[in-house]
This record gives C-alpha cells, sequence and structure tokens, in this order.
C-alpha cells in the first residue's frame, strides 16, 4: 500500500464527483467517542401490537391479509402521492413531485431479519423487487425507482418487523441524477462502464473485497466515507433486477445474507444501517451506462454504542473518516457469518 494512505489524504469518489477527507492517524486519540448503553429486547416471532404482522389492524381503518410470504403494500403516510402537477416562483422555484411509496414485509416474521432469512425468501424477496420495478417502470409518469431499507431505531425505523421500502419519483433523484451523470460520462469519454472497472480493479487489488460469489461483490469501496460503507456489485454488466434471471437472484440473495451476517456479527448485535439498491431509469431511453449495485450506509464506528456523526467539518466542508476503508474491509471480512441472537437495538 501507498505510504500516502498512513497520514491525511483525500481519496475521489468517481460515482459523486466528490472527495472524501481520510485522516487515519486520528485513531491513536486517547477519547474515542461518546458510549452510550444498550439494551436490547427479544422481539417476538408475532406481536399483536404491531401494524406490519399478518392479519394485524393499519392506520386509517386498514388491515393487513394473513399473509404468509413477502407482502407489499401502499404506504399509508407517503412521503409521494400520485397525480400532482404544477409550478410555481422563478428564484424561489417550487414544483410538484408526483409519485408514490410502498413498504415490503420481508415475511410474516416479526423477530428475524433479512440476512437472517433462509436463501429461498430471500431470493423470493428480490423476485418481488425485480417485479415491483417492472410494474412501476411500465407507468409512464414515473421516472425512477428506490429500492431500500432503514434497519433499526437508530436509522429512524418507524417499526421492528423486517421491512424496506420502494419509493417511485417523478423525477430522478439528486444522488441518483449525479451518479447517472457520472457513469454515462465516464461511458463517453472511456467508451465502457465505470463501475465494471472499478470492479476489475478491487478484484485486482483484493484489500477491499468483503466476500463474493460467481454473480456478485460485496467491497468496501476506496472512496467510503461511512466506517463500514459497503459498495455490492454486480459482476455482470446489467442495468437492474429486472434482467437477473432465477439464478442470479439466488445469488444477490446469498451475497445480501453473507454481508448481513458479518455486519450483525462485527460487534455482536443487529447492525443498524440505511441500504438501497440504484436502478436504471424507468424512462423510454436506453443507459447503458448503468450497473447494477447497491450501497449500504452504516453509521456504527468501534462498538454497537459508538456511531460516526457527520458533523463540523464534515457539514460545513467535505467527507472526512478515521478508519480506512481496507481496515474496515479486513474487519468485516473476518466477521463471522455464524447466527447472531435476533434482537433489534
Amino acid at each position: 500500500m501507498s505510504e500516502i494512505f498512513s497520514h491525511p489524504h483525500r481519496r475521489y469518489n468517481p460515482l459523486l464527483d466528490e472527495w472524501v477527507l481520510v485522516s487515519p492517524q486520528r485513531n491513536n486519540r486517547p477519547w474515542q467517542g461518546q458510549e452510550e448503553s444498550i439494551t436490547p429486547a427479544l422481539v417476538p416471532p408475532y406481536d399483536p401490537h404491531c401494524y406490519l404482522c399478518p392479519g394485524n389492524a393499519r392506520a386509517q381503518g386498514r388491515s393487513n391479509p394473513a399473509y404468509t410470504a413477502t407482502y407489499v403494500f401502499e404506504n399509508d403516510f407517503p412521503a409521494l402521492t400520485p397525480g400532482v402537477t404544477g409550478t410555481e416562483g422563478e428564484f424561489f422555484r417550487a414544483e410538484a413531485e408526483a409519485g408514490l411509496c410502498r413498504v415490503i414485509c420481508y415475511s410474516p416474521r416479526h423477530d428475524v431479519t433479512l440476512p437472517h432469512l433462509p436463501l429461498a425468501t430471500v431470493t423470493a424477496v428480490v423476485a418481488t423487487w425485480a417485479a415491483q420495478y417492472r410494474e412501476l417502470a411500465a407507468r409512464g409518469e414515473l421516472s425512477s425507482v428506490m429500492i431500500f431499507e432503514n434497519r433499526g431505531a437508530m436509522m429512524g425505523a418507524s417499526n421492528p418487523h423486517p421491512h424496506g421500502q420502494i419509493w417511485a419519483n417523478a423525477h430522478v433523484p439528486n444522488v441518483m441524477a449525479r451518479e447517472l451523470a457520472a457513469l454515462a460520462g465516464y461511458r463517453s469519454r472511456h467508451g465502457g462502464c465505470l463501475l465494471c472497472d472499478c470492479l476489475q480493479r478491487e478484484q485486482e487489488a483484493g484489500e477491499r473485497i468483503i466476500c463474493e460469489n460467481d454473480g456478485f461483490v460485496a467491497l468496501v469501496p476506496f472512496w467510503a466515507c461511512w466506517p463500514f460503507e459497503v459498495l455490492l456489485l454486480s459482476k455482470a454488466h446489467v442495468g437492474g433486477l429486472e434482467e437477473l434471471d432465477g439464478a442470479a437472484q439466488a445469488q444477490l440473495a446469498d451475497i445480501l445474507i453473507r454481508l448481513g451476517l458479518r455486519y450483525d456479527n462485527l460487534f455482536q448485535a443487529p447492525f443498524p444501517t440505511s441500504w438501497g439498491i440504484h436502478l436504471p431509469p424507468c424512462d423510454s431511453a436506453a443507459h447503458p451506462e448503468c450497473h447494477l449495485h447497491a450501497h449500504f450506509f452504516p453509521p456504527l464506528l468501534r462498538s454497537a454504542s459508538i456511531r460516526k456523526f457527520l458533523v463540523g467539518y464534515e457539514l460545513l466542508a467535505m467527507p472526512q473518516r478515521d478508519l480506512t476503508p481496507e481496515d474496515a474491509a479486513a474487519r468485516l471480512r473476518a466477521a463471522s457469518t455464524g447466527a447472531c441472537p435476533r434482537r433489534e437495538s
């Protein structure tokens, strides 16, 4: 490894066209941040008061069916609603943003998070994501589909029942638009795929790869901002979930399980994280620049109770991290993929 990486340096993130400051020497500080006590409670397989469990009442008089597999429904309190139109102002501009929001319960089990579900169940979740994308992409008023999960109360999850969300926008959101511009610009300049080339170089280096199978790789990206940030990449150049056959869906499910178990075992606690899959725009244009990938942004720093916050310099200047991506990848590689207590923080 270059000598530069043992001293303060910055790394370039080509997906967002921005720099990240890395300060490895700060790990020698005598005070390593506030610790908070965690008293996790065992979660029951079924909670009669949970509005996501099978058969239970939700808001506004709606009730869930007695579902036995993955279940999707329209969010009762959506951030986006269909059919809205209009613009306002010139300097202080505003535009109506149409869209819709759905909730996806991974399984009927209230106590089993995604990486602890059987492979067949997680594969069915992946197939549901693909079906949802195909359905929403066929609607002419939508331009993007975002599949994501906020896991754990620390990340703002309003209900401990394992679930994800699907938001579809009339416009392409900011971060996705920046990535699309970067991917398209790289293809225009180099004639290839930025993420394919990134993956090739990561495989050659090896030091930031966490785990892989025949179809997917999970790695800590060279430009990672969060302590244990992960980039999950398809090995084949496919744009989205709808291009995966049954075998590839199972490979994606497998890598999600293996990564999730490593997260949970790193600090022997359910690992809070916000993560999501970036998919091609669902407009009428071709997008050969797109490459199926997912981002994981977990906040834990040195233990189950010490978090990294974006404050001060990071809010006012640029992203910054102390733990190097290489060290983070080594720790995640070494983490067990065995069973971990099913407790939610």
